[in-house]
């Protein structure tokens, strides 16, 4: 069944990002949507992917433009994500495609702090991601690799394959630097591998009411060859405007994995 309307009680939102922060219980429609981002996990960290697509699931046109898919409501529902996390991680091809500003402009709430996944270090210090505007800016790199950013990001040099950053890494990294709610915003492929490698507590996709008929997917997983071998998780859905948010909930996944990893 189709939960609510999320943009009942806009008024109330102000005092969310604070009261989610102090462990409070959210007023309506606050806590069915954000509620989950509360406690921390064993694992140090809560993190939340975001996905805004279209109804055939695509992200962006062959041409890898994508602004914008979603709408007022969708925009406004990034926006409170990013408000009520500590951090928020795109990878480099996203600053490079879209040189995202990554704050909360369109809604009540604090910037999060920036973290930009850079493996060989290939970004300048111009994108709009290092802008010098009071946010904590963090460049996440492969050992060896020399940032281009300015001296006054913060630099994380992590051990890896050639080009690709471990999801694991990356969140204990941020969870030692005490941000430890991330939204992984971005792109398609820095939230498959964070997926893939179970490493979402939840997955946030809001659907436009929009069809491409071709484009950019929203994620790319290893194939499986049954149906029975798909991923199926527990879901809300939310009506935002004239698009619908499915809240999935990787909770449970994640904390097996975790199990899994410890005990090897």
């Amino acid at each position: 069944m189709m939960e609510r309307r999320a943009a009942d009680s806009v008024a109330s939102w102000i005092d969310v990002p604070q009261r989610i922060r102090a462990g409070e219980v959210l007023p309506e429609p606050w806590e069915t949507l954000f509620g989950p981002l509360r406690g921390i996990a064993p694992s140090g960290t809560v993190a939340v992917g975001q996905i805004g697509q279209t109804l055939d699931g695509r992200v962006a046109t062959l041409s890898g433009h994508s602004h914008y898919i979603n709408g007022s409501a969708g925009l406004d529902h990034l926006h409170r994500l990013r408000a009520v996390v500590d951090a928020v991680v795109v990878g480099a091809g996203t600053v490079r495609a879209d040189d995202p500003q990554l704050t909360v402009r369109r809604v009540a709430g604090p910037n999060p702090a920036r973290v930009v996944l850079d493996p060989r270090a290939t970004l300048s210090g111009s994108a709009r991601v290092f802008a010098a505007d009071g946010s904590r800016r963090i460049v996440i790199t492969l050992e060896g690799a020399s940032s281009q950013s300015s001296n006054d990001v913060e630099a994380i040099a992590l051990a890896g394959s050639t080009t690709h950053l471990d999801p694991e890494a990356i969140l204990d990294a941020l969870s030692q630097r005490g941000l430890r709610r991330v939204l992984i915003e971005g792109g398609a492929r820095t939230v498959s591998r964070f997926l893939g490698a179970g490493c979402l507590d939840r997955l946030h996709v809001v659907v436009a009411p929009v069809i491409l008929g071709s484009g950019l997917p929203g994620l790319d997983l290893p194939p499986v060859v049954r149906m029975t071998d798909a991923l199926r998780l527990p879901v809300h859905a939310h009506l935002l405007g004239d698009e619908v948010l499915f809240d999935c909930d990787l909770s449970a996944r994640r904390a097996s994995l975790g199990a899994a990893s410890r005990s090897t």
